[in-house]
Order: structure tokens, then sequence, then C-alpha cells
């Protein structure tokens, strides 16, 4: 990573969606600031509003205004000026020349667009071809299904070589989750009990207070399970069981991450290996929430899931018979954002007749930071055991997540991307899970917002 950026032109395709106010224009804008971008940097967006350059920058600023206060204004500015924009259709191929042809640098070709349109999107770039130099970039969810992302990755390869292609996880370039490397492969403490011996069990957390905030037009047709479980927490599985890399740069990660999934097995009993669930009316915070199902845009036959747990074990000599707990939810009564690896107690306690917590480790993300939970003798009696916190919070980073994942792009480092076979591992091990649940093997339960979701919570 931190390799030297070259001089390349950005298009986004669907450069008036939300993901591109929200995240991609703030991150291009924080790169500005930085100095890491050069005055000269070109940004076509491509969409199908009837706008002129005039209008779209009024619309940008308004989202750069709304999403990038910490950048100060006369750099907000400055991105404004390079932005362009052309009215066509992602899937025409000629739309998607005419675009291409306005470049004088190498593209970073960005999908910024719903995963069901990624396939005739991709399809149309394979037929006008992506000029030389250049990069492309898909966000996630990787496909709607295993066979989907199998058709994606067999036309990327008619588009690009691998180390071109980025899959877009953002969660990999949170700060905790790129720690979890230093934390692993630059301490000696650490990775000699990382392993079944002496590890009781790992989960990954993702709780939310947030329902669905007007994102009913995709939530509902993806779920908890395809929403955050089936890449976001499985990338951070990987990285957390992985073994370690020869080196931390593209190549080396997805090998290491690439096996760790392939040895990933989904529970062999759905019924007793995970839960579905969504909320129905309460309190979060001071914000009352309606029943899921009675939210604008959802459709309550559809049985979509706020809330998904499953539990997967490892098939490798590391990890045999530890379980590996992903859980994620929407309007939970609090955030909960963390790895947490638990580990086992030690084989003979010689103080008391006392019987203390094992040792735990928590990874928190948003806001970052590492706590080491540890039995220490106690102030009055020596013999006395008590728990204590070793606490670190992370300063926060430089850069947002998105703000680090197009610097490395523009620099061509894939090293924070998914490679082809994690995408389609992924896939593996969810879709056993997600066709037990359409089948009706794992009943829908619910639960209220603002509560601790729908049984009881480790924590």
């Amino acid at each position: 990573m931190g390799e030297e950026l070259v001089k390349r032109s950005f298009v986004v395709l669907g450069g008036s969606g939300d993901l591109t106010g929200r995240l991609l224009l703030p991150g291009l804008a924080e790169l500005f600031d930085a100095g890491v971008l050069d005055e000269e940097v070109d940004v076509l967006a491509i969409s199908r509003e009837d706008w002129d350059d005039d209008a779209y920058r009024d619309w940008a600023r308004r989202r750069l205004d709304a999403h990038a206060p910490h950048v100060p204004a006369g750099t907000r500015a400055r991105v404004l000026g390079r932005l362009s924009y052309l009215r066509g259709n992602v899937t025409d191929p000629a739309d998607l020349r005419r675009g291409l042809d306005r470049l004088d640098d190498p593209p970073v070709v960005y999908l910024a667009l719903p995963n069901t349109v990624f396939r005739p999107t991709l399809e149309a770039l394979a037929e006008v071809g992506l000029p030389d130099g250049g990069i492309i970039a898909v966000e996630k969810p990787f496909g709607g299904d295993g066979a989907d992302a199998r058709e994606l990755n067999r036309i990327l390869r008619r588009l690009a070589p691998e180390d071109a292609v980025f899959r877009i996880d953002h969660f990999l370039a949170k700060q905790t989750v790129l720690n979890v490397l230093g934390l692993r492969f630059a301490n000696r403490l650490f990775e000699p009990v990382w392993n079944a011996g002496h590890v009781e069990s790992v989960e990954i957390a993702f709780d939310e207070t947030l329902g669905l905030e007007g994102r009913a037009g995709y939530y509902d047709t993806a779920g908890a399970l395809r929403d955050m479980l089936q890449n976001h927490l499985l990338q951070l599985l990987a990285l957390v069981g992985m073994e370690p890399p020869l080196t931390v740069d593209a190549a080396g990660l997805a090998a290491r991450k690439g096996d760790m999934l392939r040895a990933v097995r989904p529970p062999a009993d759905p019924a007793a290996g995970s839960v579905r669930a969504r909320y129905t009316a309460g309190t979060v915070g001071e914000r009352r929430l309606p029943d899921y199902a009675a939210e604008e845009g959802v459709d309550p036959g559809r049985g979509t899931e706020t809330y998904a747990e499953v539990t997967v074990t490892v098939d490798n000599w590391r990890w045999s018979g530890v379980p590996f707990r992903l859980r994620s939810g929407k309007a939970l009564g609090a955030d909960r954002r963390e790895i947490v690896v638990r580990f086992k107690p030690v084989p003979h306690l010689a103080f008391t007749d006392e019987d203390p917590e094992p040792d735990v480790l928590r990874m928190r993300l948003d806001p970052d930071g590492i706590a080491l939970e540890v039995n220490l003798n106690g102030a009055g009696d020596p013999f006395d055991l008590e728990r204590r916190v070793l606490d670190m919070a992370l300063p926060p980073a430089g850069l947002s997540a998105y703000g680090l994942l197009l610097r490395e792009m523009l620099a061509g480092d894939a090293a924070l991307s998914i490679s082809a076979v994690e995408a389609e591992e992924s896939w593996r091990i969810v879709e056993p899970i997600l066709a037990a649940w359409q089948a009706g093997e794992v009943p829908l339960r619910e639960y209220p917002a603002g509560s601790d979701g729908p049984g009881p919570r480790t924590v």
C-alpha cells in the first residue's frame, strides 16, 4: 500500500446517486485537501438526469456541504471546478464510449450503481473496452448470488487484469480492521496463541441503532445477511483467521484470505446455527420507529430480515472446533461494532476457589479502539483476582474509509480490494443459509426496535 499515484481521470457511473454524493465526492474532496490529487484531475459523472455541468455542480455542492463539512470550503469549491457531467445510459456502449472518449488520462471507472445493473453495465463496458492503464471498481454486494458473482468475474476477466479490478468493501479500509494485521503479524505476543489451542470462540458483531433511513428500495430486496454478513463480516473473519501472508500486498492478502474463506463451513443445521428476525415498532433512544413491515417501500410478504446471526466453523488445522459467530442487526438498542476473541480458561488456577472469566480481546470499530480484559491480583488481598481492562482508543484516521480506498485505487494498489476467489467463496458460504431461510426451515422471529435483538446477547 502507499504506492505513488499516477495521473488518472475518474469516471463515476451512477454519478447522481446517494453513494456518490454521500461517500465518493467527500472522499475525493479529502484527497484534494490532503494534496494527494493535483488540480487537473478530471471527474466525469454519467447518469440519466437531464442535467448539464452547472446543474450537476449545484447538486454536488449541496452533497459536499452536507457530507464533507470537515473539508475547507475552498477545497470543496476546487473539487466542484473539476466536475463534469454526461447524460447517458450506463448500460449503453455508445454512451459509455462518448464518456471515455472525453478523457485524456487512464480512467478509474467506478460502478456506483445498484448491483442489479452491474452485469449489463460491465457487458457494455466490455464491448467498448477499457482504455490502457484503466481501473474498474465495483461496489458491494458483488452479485445477487454465487452464479451472478461468477458471471461478473468472467466479464471482468475480459475487461482487465485482476490487479486492475477493485471489488469494493469499505470495511477493509477501517482503521481497526487494518490494525488486525498489525496486531497479529507485527507482534510476537498474539500470534502464538491465535489458534484453537487457546481461543474458545470468535464473535464479529455490527449492531446498529439506525433503522431503514429511507433505504427500503435496496434493503428490502437484500436483507441483513446479504447486506452485511455476506461481504463485510466475512471479510473481517478472513482477516482475523487467515494464515500469515508472505507480504502485506494485494497478492499476499488475497491468497491468504481466499484460503481462509475456502475453509469456512456454514452450519450443518441452519435452524440451530442461524437466526433471522426483523424489528417491530419500538423506541431507539428518543426516536420512535414503526414496525419494519409498515415502513414505506417495504413488501411484508418478502419476509426480509433486519437481523441476521450465523455461526460458522473453519475446517483447517488452526481453527478446527472454534465457532465463529457473525451477527448484524438494525434498530437495536445500542451500537456495537467489534471483533471479540475469547480465550480459553487457564488449565489450572492456583489462587482461590474463584472461577474468573477468561481473557477477552476486543477490537472496536467506530470509534476505533482495542481492549484486553485480563485478571490481575487485587489491591486488598493479594490472592484475590480482579478483572481489569487494558483499553486504548485509536486516534482518528487522517482519511475516511472511502478516502483511503480512493487513494489506493488511484495508485493502482488492490491490497484493500476483494479478489475473485473471495467474492465467490463468500456466496458459497451464505447460499445454503439463504436457501434454508427461503424454504421456511428457520422461522422469521421478531424483536422490538430498541431492544438487544431476538434472543440472549453475548457481550
